[in-house]
């Protein structure tokens, strides 16, 4: 939302909340600055205004000063009381674990509302910060793609459609969901909900959702069962690829030095790329997505032989940096303590969101 358009809303809010009487469409225009001189510019604008404010909650009636009779032109107000929250009481400890909680969004997606959720009770005299009683600062990634597209189906209650690339597959197939919530699991995103394509519950990882998420259904239209705990769903689901994994891999003779420590069957490669001498090895690894990234800081040091899903990671993340005009980073530690492995053949806090 731009700034002009912001200010134009709050000053009709003010406006509206000022007045005890109705006003007209014609008197609001001479009173809220911002709107245009056009009188068919104005109609649309302060229709699309009108809209905006509902949509934010905000009650604003329509009626009119005048007695019987017809004609009378309709006016806009918004009444205090209806407008207005009850004083908010809070004890120290809740206050706290409020801060606390929006400073776990501070870089997320919802950092917006959270901010603006401490700033109103900060308006409203409570007081939030107690980083002397909390002594960490925690934080909730969420940089897969997929999560405000979901999180918004969520809020909503839409159902979804979305391109799904499984465990140890390459290619991706098409899901409808019916999305309960949005859980984070050890640094990780899943989605909650009933799969359509399936009839029963399921739970998808949100980074290995391909592309864009689409609304599948009108909003409103998802319900979410009584009873239902997104978060031990979630948990209970066990992600079979917590399992270690063995991934066959080239390392270019004298580099690749950090892959090298965890490697093991180390030997000089019968058939590797001719720009050089090769060792095959072997690497263990749980999470082809998390340890793709590893691996591609070693640009053509490294080479995945197999499995076909981690060399694709692989492949893609080096894709998507030479898109971004940058060039592989310096090989830092591994990201599991199971070993390092990727790239594909060259040629050439926990958080929860859930539904009502």
């Amino acid at each position: 939302m731009s700034r002009r358009k912001t200010e134009r809303l709050l000053n009709l809010v003010v406006c509206l909340l000022a007045t005890r009487r109705y006003l007209t469409a014609e008197q609001i225009r001479r009173a809220v600055p911002g709107y245009p001189e056009s009188d068919e510019a104005f109609k649309r604008m302060f229709e699309r205004d009108k809209e905006e404010l509902r949509e934010l909650g905000v009650p604003l009636e329509v009626g009119s000063d005048q007695l019987g009779g017809g004609g009378e032109e309709i006016g806009y107000r918004i009444p205090p009381q209806d407008y207005e929250l009850p004083d908010i009481h809070l004890t120290p400890d809740e206050a706290a674990v409020l801060g606390l909680a929006a400073r776990v969004w501070q870089r997320a997606s919802m950092a917006e509302a959270a901010s603006g959720a401490l700033l109103k009770l900060r308006a409203a005299g409570v007081e939030t910060d107690a980083p002397a009683a909390v002594g960490i600062e925690p934080r909730v990634n969420t940089q897969d793609p997929a999560f405000p597209a979901l999180w918004e189906a969520v809020r909503d209650g839409r159902p979804v459609a979305f391109d799904y690339r499984g465990i140890g597959r390459t290619s991706v197939a098409r899901r409808h969901l019916e999305p309960w919530g949005v859980v984070s699991r050890r640094g990780r995103w899943y989605v909650v909900g009933f799969d359509r394509d399936r009839g029963e519950q399921r739970v998808f990882r949100l980074s290995r959702i391909a592309g864009e998420v689409s609304a599948d259904g009108p909003a409103g239209s998802v319900t979410v069962p009584d009873g239902v705990d997104v978060r031990r769903i979630a948990f209970d689901w066990g992600d079979p690829v917590s399992e270690p994994r063995p991934a066959a891999v080239l390392l270019r003779a004298g580099a690749a030095q950090g892959p090298r420590r965890w490697a093991r069957d180390v030997r000089p490669a019968q058939d590797g790329p001719a720009d050089g001498e090769w060792d095959e090895a072997t690497l263990t690894f749980r999470d082809a997505d998390r340890f793709a990234p590893y691996l591609a800081r070693f640009a053509d040091d490294v080479v995945v032989l197999d499995p076909p899903d981690l060399r694709e990671a692989v492949i893609q993340h080096l894709k998507s940096v030479l898109a971004c005009g940058h060039g592989p980073a310096e090989p830092e530690g591994p990201a599991e303590p199971e070993g390092p492995a990727e790239q594909g053949r060259r040629t050439g806090p926990e958080g929860t969101v859930q539904g009502r």
